[in-house]
């Protein structure tokens, strides 16, 4: 329910945010992402022998969508959802060493900062840094349990708009994002469900190619 509290303020603000912007002036763009997500082929957490995980996230699709407005010329602040459904291979200790395959959705909710280079009315290179959270959500496919975590996260990201029309542009985009273990909540990679398994999540780097769509809203 809290998450549920959290997107929902959070895409609330967008809005009102945006509304603001198009009556004072500045112009506001609907940006698409849709990106491939690279593998992270180490992600570990140990506290002792009876209590540990160890393992990789795959690569997966990963999409999304940002409401950004432009108080200057060229600078950006841009609030971004994204979403990454994928496999995390994990061995972990419960009364015995074992091996899953975990189902794993990742949610990020950003507020992002965008700097925009002008060379041409057609090309539009840019680069940002983004601050925010992840929400993980954790499924043992052998016996339904499940478990979830926010955590602090971060992102950055450079590419270019390429301008098709007046109000339409294609993205081409690569971005890193990560989320760092010491902020809040735990994840339970485990047969016992949110009683049992070990808690924490080592820090996750992901890095994404791709790219999506730009429309100019005003």
């Amino acid at each position: 329910m809290k998450k549920l509290l959290v997107i929902a303020f959070f895409l609330a603000g967008s809005i009102i945010y945006a509304q603001k912007a198009s009556q004072s002036g500045p112009s506001v763009r609907l940006n698409g992402y849709a990106t491939y997500a690279f593998a992270d082929n180490h992600v570990d957490s140990y506290y002792s022998d009876t209590q540990y995980f160890e393992g990789s996230i795959e690569d997966g699709f990963e999409y999304g969508g940002g409401l950004e407005v432009l108080p200057a010329p060229y600078m950006g602040v841009e609030f971004t959802y994204l979403r990454l459904d994928t496999k995390a291979p994990l061995e972990y200790y419960d009364n015995t060493i074992k091996f899953t395959t975990f189902n794993l959705a990742s949610n990020y909710l950003f507020l992002g900062f965008n700097k925009y280079v002008n060379v041409n009315p057609r090309i539009e290179p840019y680069a940002g840094l983004m601050l925010g959270m992840a929400i993980y959500n954790v499924e043992n496919p052998e016996n339904s349990n499940t478990g979830s975590s926010t955590k602090f996260a971060w992102g950055l990201k450079a590419g270019s708009n390429i301008w098709l029309s007046e109000k339409i542009g294609l993205k081409l985009q690569a971005q890193l994002l990560s989320a760092v273990q010491a902020i809040g909540g735990s994840v339970y990679f485990g047969t016992g469900g949110a009683g049992a398994g070990v808690s924490g999540f080592s820090t996750y780097y992901q890095f994404n190619l791709g790219g999506g769509l730009v429309f100019k809203l005003k």
